[in-house]
């Protein structure tokens, strides 16, 4: 049984889990999006899309980046939050996580410099929260700014396959060339054995969500 993701939880108690680029200047600026031409690891935008976290790694990562987004945060507010995170049937995870490997967890990020953001993708295009666009949008303009550049990076499939994810569309190399504006070739030569396993698991969370699984 899927669940819908509970954002209500963070938001009631303030809990920050988005950042614009705070130092890096994009190269062009407009009312809808910020478009970076070599890229920028300063965005973070968790929960913006329907793929849920699927693994100890990934779930370690958003604990480790809302730690460092919260830095008023004591440890045992933390622990709250990372225990609304990790219960499934509030729509984040994907599985469950026993108590005692999230305190493990939750110690081992709360030991861990803030100074350092965490290790995040690599990100060209970042739209306002504001901005007004549906999805198609969303992947028309990213297809349009990063196929100028005749470079598609491995960080510009994973942003596409997670957008196709949220119109209910089953991800395929042809839809990624297709809305990057590249070709299969291009894609097949840029995605790695991480990006393969995704593609899998947000397929097949698309089947369970009990959407139809397009290709158009």
């Amino acid at each position: 049984m899927s669940h819908d993701r509970n954002l209500n939880i963070l938001n009631s108690r303030r809990i920050v889990y988005r950042q614009n680029p705070i130092t890096d200047i994009p190269t062009h600026e407009t009312d809808q999006y910020m478009y970076f031409e070599a890229g920028t690891y300063e965005c973070y935008t968790l929960f913006a899309s329907k793929g849920k976290i699927t693994t100890y790694k990934s779930l370690k990562w958003h604990l480790l980046t809302l730690w460092y987004l919260n830095p008023n945060l004591d440890q045992d507010e933390f622990m709250d939050i990372a225990e609304i995170i990790s219960i499934k049937e509030y729509g984040f995870t994907s599985f469950t996580i026993h108590i005692d490997l999230l305190r493990k967890m939750v110690y081992e990020v709360s030991m861990l410099d803030l100074d350092q953001p965490p290790k995040n993708k690599l990100r060209k295009v970042v739209f306002k929260q504001s901005c007004g666009l549906t999805k198609e949008q969303k992947l028309s303009i990213v297809g349009e700014l990063i196929g100028r550049t005749k470079r598609v990076h491995e960080d510009d499939i994973y942003q596409c396959m997670l957008d196709l994810n949220d119109l209910g569309r089953k991800i395929t190399i042809t839809q990624l060339a297709l809305h990057l504006e590249c070709s299969n070739r291009t894609i097949h030569r840029n995605m790695s054995e991480q990006l393969k396993r995704e593609k899998e698991l947000l397929n097949k969370q698309l089947k369970e969500n009990g959407h139809e699984e397009i290709n158009i």
